[in-house]
Order: C-alpha cells, then sequence, then structure tokens
C-alpha cells in the first residue's frame, strides 16, 4: 500500500466542503497488468445539467525543504501513468494534480513547471491546507 501525502485529508475535506463525494480513497484501478492507486475519487452532480462529474484526485505537498524539482519529476511520471490508465478504464473521471496554495504561487509559477503544466496537459486543484478549502481550479 501506498503511503497517503501529509495533506491527503485536507484535500478530502476541502473536496467535500466543495460539494463533492468522495467514491473511492484511495482509487485502485488495473489495466493490462498494471495496478495504480490513485488518492482520491469523487463524484458531483450537477443539477443544471443533471449529470455527474468524475474527477479522481493526485494530493501533493511540495514542503518547503524538499527538492521541489525532484518531487515534480516523480510527480509528473506519477500523474501521466495515472491518466493513462484513467482513459482506459475510466475515461469519463477526469484527473487533478492537487498542490498546496505555496507550490502554486512560488515553485509553479517557474518557467519550467510552468511550462511543463501546460505541455502535458495538467489540470490543477489548488487547495489550502491550512484551512482545508480548495483555492483554484486549473483546466
Amino acid at each position: 500500500m501506498s503511503v497517503r501525502d501529509i495533506f491527503h485529508d485536507a484535500v478530502k475535506t476541502a473536496l467535500i466542503k466543495d460539494g463533492w463525494t468522495i467514491t473511492d480513497d484511495p482509487l485502485r484501478l488495473e489495466v493490462g497488468g498494471v495496478s495504480v492507486a490513485i488518492d482520491l475519487a469523487a463524484e458531483q452532480l450537477i443539477a443544471a445539467e443533471r449529470k455527474g462529474q468524475k474527477i479522481a484526485v493526485e494530493v501533493k505537498s511540495f514542503l518547503i525543504g524538499a527538492s521541489a524539482i525532484s518531487e515534480f519529476h516523480t510527480a509528473l511520471g506519477q500523474f501521466l501513468n495515472y491518466r493513462a490508465v484513467l482513459q482506459v478504464d475510466q475515461p469519463d473521471r477526469e484527473l487533478y494534480f492537487a498542490i498546496p496554495t505555496t507550490a502554486h504561487n512560488t515553485f509553479f509559477q517557474l518557467p519550467i513547471p510552468a511550462s511543463q503544466v501546460q505541455t502535458f496537459g495538467l489540470k490543477l486543484l489548488v487547495y489550502d491546507p491550512t484551512e482545508e478549502v480548495i483555492e483554484l481550479w486549473k483546466n
């Protein structure tokens, strides 16, 4: 079993506060002999459309003192693999990369991380781990 990120519960609470129902914690998938465990899966009923929206969320902390580029390198690889598995097994589910506000406002504004987010089409969920709220959704 993989180790949960330090902010896993904060992101889970933030999603619930934002009106999401947690359906899996973690979301376990297996495709073509490859098994993955994405941190969270959630669903939200959009009343105006009468259509459910489904997401999967991979939580990352990017703590001060850790090598942000090294953590980003690992997380990007995970994200791309998880997205590939989701496209086969649950193509109606969107994958989000959850990052704290401090990382978004600093590291993710640097040219390399910012261009990688754009190049690989990462969808970001920016959260405040102290207030346990979602600050921003970036598609």
